[in-house]
């Protein structure tokens, strides 16, 4: 927000709400930019075939990590 405020002029001493900057500079909420960004690398994973190591992660059973991770936090 920072940088979107000295792009558009504005100080925090202006008291500008953030959401009349986001208007007033035209750009996307950082929140939809992760989401495109999320999806844009989910389909290259997709692409890739099913035999590749980062396609087989995709379908891990990580049930057992939750057990595994309160045993090591009583130990240490």
């Amino acid at each position: 927000m920072r940088m979107l405020r000295w792009m558009s002029g504005f100080t925090l001493k202006d008291r500008i709400q953030n959401k009349h900057i986001h208007e007033k500079v035209e750009v996307a909420p950082v929140i939809d930019k992760i989401r495109e960004s999320r999806l844009r690398w989910f389909g290259h994973i997709k692409r890739r075939p099913s035999d590749d190591p980062v396609r087989r992660v995709d379908v891990l059973d990580l049930t057992y990590i939750k057990k595994v991770h309160i045993y090591l936090k009583r130990i240490g």
